[in-house]
């Protein structure tokens, strides 16, 4: 192989991946959000999630980004385990749509495709018919590469080295690993599969070797997920490794069935006789396929591996089993001041929640270690899910006939919840500072921590005024409560000046203290929700 042939080589690469990049991102702008919310709709259904999987997968010609929306909704708890396996496998199944695509011989049409691409994407403002416009350049860049790939490689079978080569990958074991890897480089099994598919064409590398290349290429597809799940929480790194375990046992199955039953690959041949680049693809997409159909009845068993390898925590399961309404049950008959006493109940129980998230906050800014982060984090989640809850339950009862004392109540109790809500977002931006300065808020001085000590506990004061006043609507508190606000303010103001002061004279870390200013803010402003909370229920 000459330079020319190999840089020929190496710019089909380039031009197929890049190709394939404009394609998946103009799918994914022109359907917008709504791939999104489709994967949101997912239920406890693996049939209807497998399904769901497959389309999305299909629609963006990616599984990847199928699996980090996944890892995404995991991470957030918008999605359970049971739930990500069966969209995971569905994914594995929309990829091979790519290399039944390029199964066809479209080569002579890519300058047509790349004009036509070129025209809508450049020339017309319509956002719409733009991505669509970067979708039909991204499949035209995509044949161009696979035809400059497949002129560079012919020369290939002539080279002794390269024919070594490959006579080492018709180990099953050394084929697969180089699969693996090759895969885990493009960060796409689709993107290798082709790219072995058009090796095969070219009569380079036969069939039997193809086949274990993609299942190789299938266990390294997971390398973007594993990396992304690493600055995720522990279920969305439980996603990634569910994705790893599947396509670990789908290969050893996959191997196994092959060499003991050899007929299978005969039989997939068959199919499509004398054209070796639609037996690699329909290999792809039946592996996929029937490692699906024999895995998913097991696919619990998968999620009880997967917790075995990163254990269930206890504050997971105190995420779990606050996550979830208890007083605000759904009840087609109950009456609207019935379903208004159980959303009092749910946000006193919401508002104390938060309270102590805030507290916990401040606790852990102070602490050496870091175990309080991760409670305040879930906490906060499970202040956001019950928050939303409430506020649609709410709203579905306006909508309601009604009375008019109902209705205030109604509106007013959405203020509140989400009055309580902020609160807890206070309380994470608080974890955020310590995590911004780590441990230079040791270099807070002295005066400096009684300070951010002295308005939490203020501040904390008034929450507790006004969690009262809201449980037992005592508005003769109210006054009480109002002076403890503006207490607040006070220490809030004297804390900015004195921190000025302290500047000047040389006695402050600037680094600490822009957090102290920002966060003496923070908990001024938890002690305005406050206030808002014990006033919303009294009429003026």
């Amino acid at each position: 192989m000459t330079y020319v042939q190999f840089f020929t080589l190496l710019g089909g690469v380039g031009l197929f991946l890049y190709g394939m990049t404009i394609m998946s991102t103009g799918l994914q702008n022109a359907a917008g959000d709504k791939l999104r919310s489709l994967l949101e709709k997912v239920t406890s259904n693996k049939t209807v999630a497998v399904l769901l999987g497959i389309a999305v997968t299909v629609l963006i010609q990616s599984s990847s980004a199928t699996d980090m929306m996944v890892i995404g909704f995991v991470n957030s708890g918008l999605m359970e385990l049971a739930e990500a396996i069966a969209v995971i496998m569905g994914a594995n199944i929309g990829t091979t749509i790519t290399a039944q695509i390029t199964a066809f011989d479209l080569t002579a049409l890519a300058p047509i495709l790349l004009f036509a691409g070129v025209i809508m994407y450049l020339f017309i403002k319509k956002p719409t018919v733009k991505h669509i416009g970067s979708i039909v350049l991204g499949f035209g860049m995509l044949f161009v590469g696979i035809g400059l790939i497949k002129d560079a490689i012919k020369p290939l079978s002539q080279s002794a080295a390269f024919i070594t080569f490959l006579d080492n990958l018709k180990n099953p074991i050394i084929a697969i690993l180089f699969g693996l890897a090759f895969t885990a480089l493009l960060q796409s099994s689709s993107s290798s599969v082709v790219i072995f598919q058009a090796f095969a064409v070219q009569g380079i590398l036969d069939y039997h070797t193809a086949v274990y290349l993609v299942i190789g290429a299938a266990i390294g597809s997971v390398t973007p997920n594993i990396l992304a799940s690493l600055t995720t929480n522990r279920n969305g790194k439980r996603t990634a490794l569910l994705n790893l375990i599947f396509n670990l046992i789908r290969a050893v199955i996959l191997t196994t069935l092959i060499t003991v039953f050899p007929q299978i690959l005969d039989f997939i041949c068959a199919l499509s006789p004398n054209d070796i680049g639609r037996q690699v693809a329909n290999t792809h997409t039946l592996f996929a396929i029937f490692a699906v159909l024999i895995m998913l009845p097991f696919s619990e068993k998968i999620v009880a591996i997967t917790e075995k390898i990163i254990p269930v925590l206890p504050e997971e399961t105190r995420s779990k089993q606050e996550k979830q309404l208890i007083y605000m049950v759904e009840a087609k008959n109950t009456l609207p001041s019935v379903v208004i006493a159980q959303a009092v109940k749910e946000i006193e129980r919401l508002g104390k929640m938060a309270r102590d998230n805030l507290e916990a906050s401040v606790e852990c800014f102070f602490a050496k270690e870091d175990d309080l982060i991760e409670q305040v984090e879930t906490t906060e989640s499970i202040v956001d899910y019950l928050t939303n809850e409430i506020t649609e339950r709410l709203i579905q009862l306006r909508t309601m006939d009604i009375s008019e004392a109902d209705a205030f109540r109604a509106t007013q109790l959405t203020i509140i919840a989400s009055n309580f809500e902020r609160i807890s977002d206070h309380a994470e931006n608080i974890i955020e500072y310590r995590q911004k300065i780590g441990r230079a808020k040791d270099n807070l001085s002295k005066p400096a921590r009684k300070e951010i000590k002295s308005i939490t506990e203020a501040t904390l004061k008034t929450i507790d005024m006004s969690i009262e006043i809201f449980t037992t609507e005592n508005f003769a508190l109210l006054p009480a409560c109002e002076a403890q606000e503006e207490l607040v303010d006070q220490i809030q103001s004297d804390m900015v000046e004195n921190h000025v002061n302290r500047l000047m004279k040389g006695k402050c870390d600037p680094a600490a203290g822009v957090v102290f200013t920002d966060m003496s803010t923070d908990l001024e402003r938890c002690s305005d929700h406050a206030i808002n909370i014990a006033v919303a229920l009294h009429h003026r």
